[in-house]
């Protein structure tokens, strides 16, 4: 079976929150999972999958930063911190860890 992890980690790579969906399942249900109740954080650090204008207001309107670039399909371009956005290699070596 195919499944798709969406989680929140601390600054570490650390698991602070997590939900697993089918795989066929959009990125969007899983950020829309994961805005019930966000840790207090500064930064969302995320990948392209959840490049959704609802989805930065919605985290503007928590105090949460986005750091989402925007899709290459995108018809204009996505403004974010590309040096904090290099630090996500710890969110991915922790979903490897998760899914060993």
């Amino acid at each position: 079976m195919n499944t798709k992890l969406h989680a929140v980690t601390d600054a570490n790579g650390r698991p602070l929150s997590f939900s697993m969906a089918a795989g066929q399942v959009s990125d969007y249900t899983g950020a829309a999972a994961l805005l019930d109740d966000p840790p207090k954080a500064q930064w969302l650090l995320g990948d392209r999958g959840y490049d959704a204008d609802w989805f930065r207001d919605a985290l503007q309107v928590k105090g949460i930063q986005p750091c989402i670039p925007g899709r290459r399909s995108g018809l204009e371009p996505i403004k974010y911190d590309k040096r904090r956005y290099r630090r996500r290699s710890r969110i991915e070596i922790m979903f490897g860890r998760l899914k060993d």
